[in-house]
């Protein structure tokens, strides 16, 4: 099993990039759970959500948090500050910052993948929420996908098209474009 954790605020779309994440594996035969986890249910506020991903003919039976996944997903980098990111990471496993940092200048704990996408500013060049609260999650999945190879990108422009409803072409035009952005270091 493959799980994901994703490291939001309310408004920036943690909760549908999970989602449309899902739709996307789904599409490609993988059996998919995405659920959210909220604290203080208001935008601004810290927000989790999980996936797991089962390529086996097995159900997806557990539905608790994810506490040691094997990828993580960072869209607000200033989340950082108060919230361990890297907490319970596998080794071996990557991490995706929304950041304008090369991964190089992203400081780890232990060995991992590292890449890095500025989403804000491409979430910003498509009109996806306002300059000073982007959403960036279609940004964050295509250079997610980019990294791990978990879906194709085609996958994920057609669970766009399904799952956003505003902005369809823009979204998937951010996924495209963070989709040849995004850097990554391998330690």
């Amino acid at each position: 099993m493959i799980e994901i954790r994703f490291h939001g605020r309310g408004g920036q779309g943690a909760v549908i990039a999970s989602k449309i994440l899902a739709v996307s594996l789904f599409k490609e035969g993988k059996k998919v759970l995405a659920y959210p986890q909220f604290g203080v249910e208001r935008r601004g506020a810290p927000v989790l959500a999980f996936l797991r991903i089962q390529e086996k003919d097995e159900e997806i039976i557990l539905r608790s948090g994810i506490y040691n996944p094997d990828h993580v997903i960072v869209l607000d980098p200033v989340l950082m500050q108060t919230v361990n990111v890297f907490e319970g990471i596998k080794e071996g496993g990557s991490i995706l910052i929304n950041s304008k940092s090369l991964p190089s200048e992203i400081k780890a704990p232990f060995k991992l993948k590292i890449a890095t996408v500025d989403a804000n500013s491409i979430a910003i060049k498509y009109g996806l929420g306002s300059k000073t609260e982007p959403i960036v999650n279609t940004a964050i999945l295509g250079a997610f996908i980019r990294i791990t190879g978990l879906c194709k990108l085609e996958s994920l422009l057609e669970a766009i098209e399904e799952e956003v409803p505003v902005k369809i072409e823009e979204n998937k035009k951010a996924a495209q474009e963070a989709f040849e952005k995004v850097f990554l270091k391998e330690d």
